[in-house]
């Protein structure tokens, strides 16, 4: 018999309009997959509204703090349905890129020397670095500053929306990532964009960014790096589906950051690896929801399932 599953887009964050691709694409590729799909474009629900929501599985296709943060995670648990994607203590941590930075370190990851920032706070680190949110993603509100004039201008323009962000020492290299798919490493993809650094645009709006699958790389780069991805997913309890960024200078790979709902626009990067692994968009999610609701249930990662 057919499955019922709820496919929620949308949500408050700055990256709604990608998460309402993302989950257009996923809804198509869960009714090509024989799914029975109920789509549900959402702004900032209250546990009743996903109470209200009849369906065997709930597959939460958000981009940001509230959707792919925790906030929207812990009332799905409560809710008591089965849903795909981190749990609610796992997502939090991902979201928090200094918390991520941590416990990679903790595992002997490498990664560039952060620190945070408060508006009107001195900033010890020295450029080049880069402004970035600490709990935000898909390089909104991102400023790589080359000097001391730079920084200043920066913060001026990103604190007025960003009372807090973090620094990061600038890493001049490859940008390369890595998919991780039920606990299996994807091809690692390398991004070319066509100007300075993947902002948002070059993410979703320019048709000028490369993606290079399985690039070659310096002996054992690519190794490490689907390593580090997989021990870090591991530790941080994320579950199912993630994205790990890399950068890569002569002293080797840098961990950037974690996204545990990667995006599944025609631009994404998971899709274009799981396409490179031999795995479409159907049998990708199809494998997802047979997982759906089977995931331990102890321990402070849990999730409620059926």
């Amino acid at each position: 018999m057919s499955r019922t599953v709820a496919v929620l887009m949308g949500g408050p964050d700055g990256e709604r309009e990608v998460s309402l691709q993302s989950g257009a694409a996923v809804a198509e590729a869960l009714e090509e997959a024989g799914y029975i799909v109920q789509r549900h474009v959402i702004d900032r629900p209250e546990i009743d509204d996903i109470m209200s929501i009849e369906a065997d599985c709930i597959v939460p296709v958000l981009h940001g703090p509230f959707g792919e943060g925790g906030p929207l995670q812990e009332l799905l648990e409560q809710s008591g349905t089965p849903f795909v994607g981190a749990s609610s203590a796992a997502a939090a941590v991902a979201m928090d890129k200094m918390a991520t930075k941590q416990r990679a370190a903790s595992l002997g990851i490498r990664t560039p020397e952060a620190c945070l920032i408060r508006s009107g706070q001195p900033l010890d680190l020295e450029p080049p670095l880069v402004l970035k949110p600490v709990d935000d993603g898909s390089s909104l509100d991102i400023a790589i500053c080359r000097d001391a004039a730079e920084v200043r201008h920066a913060r001026q323009v990103l604190h007025g929306a960003r009372p807090r962000l973090m620094a990061e020492r600038f890493i001049r290299g490859r940008e390369l990532t890595v998919g991780i798919l039920r606990s299996r490493a994807l091809p690692i993809i390398e991004i070319i964009p066509a100007e300075s650094h993947y902002d948002f645009a070059a993410k979703y709006q320019r048709d000028d960014t490369q993606y290079l699958v399985d690039p070659e790389l310096p002996e054992l780069v690519g190794q490490t790096c689907s390593r580090w991805a997989l021990q870090l997913c591991e530790d941080l309890g994320c579950q199912d589906i993630a994205r790990v960024d890399f950068m890569l200078d002569q002293e080797g790979p840098w961990l950037l950051e974690v996204n545990t709902m990667p995006g599944f626009t025609n631009h994404s990067l998971l899709p274009k690896a799981a396409r490179e692994a031999g795995i479409p968009m159907p049998q990708l999610w199809d494998g997802l929801l047979r997982e759906c609701g089977q995931h331990s249930s102890t321990g402070t990662d849990a999730r409620s399932g059926g």
